[in-house]
């Protein structure tokens, strides 16, 4: 089938099946077009638990897909691809955290989203960069903090609140990867340019923004700011939107260090910064798990009871 006719097929099934299409902004435009809701990862789960649907097709990777089943237990949670993953995710292993937190006995443990379900199990509170700083300022100033696992984050969130939170050593492979030294020769050649940064960025990076912010916050920003033209330094997906809401707007992406990444399993010349995990799912993966109700999201009753406690304190502290 060519990509209209997958398009048809995945409306068609959809309506059949009650199912709703989330997709998350790093998404390929086909998939963000398609969603029948695009967000950032606190947006998807808020929608999660308010969908009426019978089916969740995430597109996304799969701690997402995770996120879903655990807010929603009795919904088949979907994934266009099972092996789309993440780094950061990756770098904290539950029995890793465990043992952090066990030689940490008075500290409480702020996961950041982009986790498993296990580490979520072992966390008092979740949170996305959208909440992130708004949470930890509800916390007690004096109660000590594991925050985990990403490190950029946990770095921007203490030099705000003046906190000294213990952090992970973490980072999100693709946010890491940005390179100042194009930056810099993006400001000199686009002068009057807003900067746009991810608090995943290394600090380095973040200071030299105009504005800091999630996927959410930068897309709002960008619509509201009465400048013409940005520097984006986040994963290139979130452009698309940002170019439906602002077509009179330039959005210039900061490209990686490396000149080429892996796609596809090869070495691309790019002067994008794209997370090969996120570019996993595709319009045929969706319309087969969609058709098949394939890759299916499952998590264990007992993780799942315990990481639900940490994502409703996060939703209701997020209100």
């Amino acid at each position: 089938m060519n990509d209209q006719q997958l398009i048809d097929e995945i409306n068609r099934l959809r309506i059949e099946k009650n199912a709703v299409i989330m997709a998350h902004y790093y998404q390929q435009p086909q998939l963000q077009d398609i969603a029948d809701f695009v967000g950032d990862s606190l947006a998807l789960a808020q929608q999660a638990a308010k969908t009426n649907a019978d089916i969740i097709v995430l597109c996304g990777v799969h701690f997402m897909g995770e996120t879903a089943k655990i807010i929603c237990p009795d919904k088949k949670v979907l994934v266009p691809d099972m092996s789309a993953g993440c780094s950061l995710a990756d770098s904290c292993k539950a029995e890793d955290l465990a043992e952090w937190k066990r030689s940490h006995p008075n500290h409480i443990i702020v996961s950041y989203v982009n986790t498993s379900a296990a580490v979520k199990a072992l966390t008092d509170v979740v949170v996305t960069s959208s909440n992130a700083l708004k949470i930890v300022n509800q916390l007690p100033q004096n109660q000590p903090i594991l925050f985990g696992p990403d490190q950029n984050l946990g770095n921007y969130i203490n030099s705000i609140t003046g906190r000294n939170m213990d952090l992970w050593n973490g980072a999100c492979h693709v946010h890491s990867r940005f390179s100042v030294q194009q930056l810099l020769q993006l400001k000199k050649q686009y002068p009057n340019a807003k900067v746009l940064a991810h608090p995943e960025c290394k600090k380095i990076l973040l200071e030299l923004a105009d504005h800091v912010g999630s996927t959410q916050a930068l897309l709002s920003y960008a619509k509201e700011c009465g400048e013409n033209e940005f520097i984006v330094a986040t994963e290139s997906g979130i452009l698309h939107k940002m170019q439906q809401a602002c077509p009179e707007k330039l959005f210039i992406p900061v490209p990686p260090e490396a000149s080429e990444v892996m796609v596809d399993g090869k070495l691309t010349p790019c002067s994008c910064n794209e997370c090969e995990y996120m570019r996993l799912n595709t319009l045929q993966k969706l319309y087969d798990c969609l058709k098949n109700e394939s890759n299916e999201i499952l998590v264990d009753n007992q993780i799942a009871n315990q990481a639900l406690k940490p994502i409703q304190k996060m939703l209701e502290m997020s209100k």
